[in-house]
């Protein structure tokens, strides 16, 4: 056999090889529905977003959220239960098809991971006892602030609060029960969580000191599943606009999204 119908016969296996992954290669949505099951990635312990109820029942604005996409799906619903820092690895790896949980859209995040138009919000917020004057990152140097490892929160904290000592957390219940048993004074995390860490902290109440961004949370998925990414555009708009989605988040944090929110 001569260099030439060598060469032939590899274009032509290249050509086989590279139609053969076409085929086989089935997209997220349609995975999904094969499956009869969506594989959602959740972080337990957000406060609001998604926590264990007094019936040990998981719930929150993000499950009961999911739980509505499963529905409108047709199929199953999976919660995958992980921290905050596996939220993106988790859709990266294929080891949930998507995340609902509480991820703020980021530049440095959509590197990694595709999102949804945004369905809520999140207000991101430095707080701390009255005795200690904190009125903006400046007056964090030289303190000790407690944040949760791989969030908004963290990346934020980290970039501007120059000279503070940072404590990551690898989830928000350990952050929020650090600052109940008085191991920390002084956090970045979110609003919702002040009420429920005041009800159970013996020391000093905490209270907000300054805002450091409100949030818009995407449904982050697996890089190039297009398909999947307008099946989810047109659920949030089509949610958003018939007040279902507004319902479940005024439900469990008596706030109200943003009008402009998916145009965002």
């Amino acid at each position: 056999m001569n260099m030439k119908t060598i060469s032939k016969l590899s274009l032509v296996a290249g050509v086989a090889l590279m139609a053969f992954a076409g085929v086989v290669r089935a997209d997220g949505l349609e995975n999904i529905k094969k499956a009869g099951k969506v594989r959602i990635a959740v972080a337990m312990g957000i406060p609001q977003y998604s926590f264990v109820d007094g019936d040990l029942k998981a719930t929150g604005s993000d499950v009961e959220t999911a739980r509505l996409i499963a529905k409108d799906l047709g199929v199953e619903l999976e919660l995958v239960e992980i921290t905050n820092a596996a939220r993106v690895p988790t859709v990266q790896t294929g080891k949930a098809d998507m995340v609902v949980s509480a991820l703020g859209i980021t530049e440095e995040r959509k590197k990694a991971i595709d999102y949804s138009v945004p369905y809520a919000t999140l207000s991101i917020i430095v707080a701390a006892p009255a005795s200690i004057e904190i009125k903006g990152y400046d007056d964090l140097a030289g303190k000790t602030i407690g944040v949760t490892r791989a969030t908004t929160n963290d990346q934020d904290i980290t970039a501007k609060a120059s000279g503070a000592n940072i404590r990551r957390f690898e989830d928000d219940a350990t952050l929020i029960t650090s600052v109940v048993s008085g191991q920390i004074d002084i956090i970045s995390s979110q609003s919702a969580v002040i009420g429920g860490i005041n009800a159970r902290r013996s020391g000093e109440p905490i209270e907000t000191k300054f805002t450091q961004a409100e949030t818009n949370l995407g449904i982050g998925i697996a890089k190039g599943e297009a398909n999947l990414k307008t099946w989810l555009d047109d659920w949030v708009k089509t949610n958003f606009e018939n007040g279902t989605i507004r319902k479940v988040f005024t439900q469990f944090h008596n706030r109200e999204l943003p009008d402009d929110l998916t145009s965002r």
